[in-house]
């Protein structure tokens, strides 16, 4: 017999979004190292990626999907610009520890 596709249902989805969300949100929060909340921006970033992903196969367009490509551009370009201020930042303090730059002056 022909195989049936298994689709995963639009809650399931938004709920593992919505839980990836908060996973990186809360990250952001509790954590002081630059690169673990660079990391949790990049979670809230694919969190949202795939709610764009979910709506736009439930609603059987594509526009949702094209939409994912850009935002994923997008963040590899900021991930690219944060890791390169967080490595002079270490250059400059020997440190990544956010709580140490409360302000940016030499």
């Amino acid at each position: 017999g022909a195989k049936e596709a298994h689709v995963i249902p639009l809650d399931h989805c938004l709920y593992l979004s919505a839980a990836l969300f908060v996973i990186g949100f809360l990250g952001i929060l509790t954590r002081r190292n630059l690169i673990v909340m660079l990391m949790c921006v990049e979670i809230m970033l694919n969190a949202a990626n795939l709610s764009l992903v979910a709506f736009s196969q439930s609603a059987g367009d594509a526009s949702g999907q094209v939409l994912v490509f850009f935002a994923i551009a997008v963040a590899a370009a900021e991930v690219a610009v944060g890791l390169v201020i967080a490595l002079v930042l270490f250059r400059l303090r020997k440190t990544v520890n956010s709580d140490e730059f409360r302000s940016l002056r030499l």
